[in-house]
């Protein structure tokens, strides 16, 4: 604040450098300490100290090890005095400079981050969604940062759209204006190799009709039962099945007509009845809490909804605020982050039947702070985290 302030002008205060022969090393700051390399000049015109001294002065600021600190304030100190500055003002010097170990590095390095922020900002700012799907892939292996990031999208007006066989790629991609399409990659138990083997079948021969016909389709050795149970549960094979109930009672005929046609094919035989799939019967829907717990099992989070959002309506008379409303976050502040709020154990996802209500993602379930982002609320700008 000081340096924007003082960079500025906003205060009209003259810039204090300290003392005199420091205004040539800080002048460039305005008189702040910002540089590794200011520490080492600072402790060379004060305190008479060596480019060797200084540069152990600079370690062990950087370590901050309280012994090694206290004999370097005593060096500092004496070697200013000797020099006819002021111990007051020496030790003040000192402070400052002690004070900036928690925050300083080295010039070069300032001037490289500066270059890369102000390249980043103008990619987030020009082309979000491009931005964005980089980002998300390439942490999507860290389910923690993924969650961040949708919360992110949702505050940029980007909607995040769910995981979908036809659709998705290994990773996050842009799919349409101020929309990103969720990378198959990042399900839990849904490797490279499955990937690679749905897409380049997919980009070969076309869209799959169904379970059956992926089956049919697909290397079943790359795509196992586990990657297609993953991929049921994560809502990716949404549109080619009744319902994700459906789908799982429907797996192991489609992996067994699966089978029977790759064993067909490699002996060039071809049976006109007994690999097609018969028509079975449409099983009644997951409840919505065992629908949003496969997807907090295989994603991470909760995708298509949450299971707060039923009592919504009846928080304002049991809370007075959101933790977001009352500092708990980090955005910029003390660094705290929200509490995690506790999670019954042994708990029967089953009992719940309250509708939730099926629709694209604007956003995203916080697995460390239990909330649903669904896109920008006008009152606020961001939706408070509950």
């Amino acid at each position: 604040e000081d340096f924007i302030a003082r960079k500025h002008d906003t205060t009209g205060a003259t810039i204090d450098y300290l003392h005199p022969d420091l205004k040539p090393v800080l002048d460039a700051t305005y008189g702040v300490i910002l540089y590794q390399e200011q520490v080492m000049q600072i402790a060379q015109l004060l305190a008479g100290y060596t480019l060797g001294g200084a540069d152990l002065l600079r370690r062990a600021m950087g370590k901050k090890k309280p012994e090694e600190m206290a004999k370097q304030r005593s060096v500092f100190i004496n070697g200013a005095v000797a020099r006819g500055v002021r111990e007051a003002q020496a030790t003040h010097i000192f402070d400052l400079m002690e004070k900036f170990a928690g925050y300083g590095f080295n010039k070069s390095h300032s001037a490289a981050y500066a270059l890369l922020s102000y390249q980043t900002a103008w990619l987030k700012a020009h082309h979000p969604g491009y931005f964005m799907a980089a980002v998300l892939s390439s942490d999507m292996d860290k389910t923690d940062k993924v969650v961040t990031l949708i919360d992110e999208c949702a505050s940029m007006g980007l909607e995040i759209l769910p995981p979908d066989v036809n659709e998705s790629a290994y990773a996050f991609k842009v799919a349409g204006d101020a929309r990103i399409r969720y990378g198959i990659g990042a399900i839990k138990g849904v490797g490279a190799s499955a990937v690679e083997a749905i897409v380049a079948e997919r980009d070969a021969h076309g869209a799959f009709a169904n379970l059956a016909d992926l089956c049919r389709r697909i290397d079943l050795q790359k795509v196992n039962r586990r990657v297609l149970e993953a991929l049921i549960r994560s809502g990716s094979l949404d549109r080619i099945g009744a319902n994700r109930a459906t789908l799982l009672a429907e797996l192991d005929r489609a992996m067994h007509l699966g089978e029977q046609n790759s064993r067909a094919a490699s002996t060039g035989q071809v049976d006109l009845f007994g690999l097609t799939a018969a028509q079975n019967s449409v099983e009644a829907d997951w409840t919505d809490a065992v629908r949003l717990a496969g997807e907090r099992e295989t994603l991470g989070l909760f995708l298509s909804g949450h299971p707060i959002t039923p009592y919504e309506p009846d928080l304002k008379f049991l809370v007075s605020a959101r933790l977001v409303d009352v500092g708990g976050r980090d955005r910029g502040g003390s660094g705290a982050r929200d509490p995690a709020p506790a999670e019954p154990r042994n708990a029967d996802p089953r009992r719940s039947d309250r509708a939730i209500g099926d629709h694209p993602v604007r956003g995203g379930l916080s697995a460390a702070s239990g909330h649903h982002r669904q896109g920008r609320d006008p009152g606020r700008g961001r939706r408070a985290a509950l």
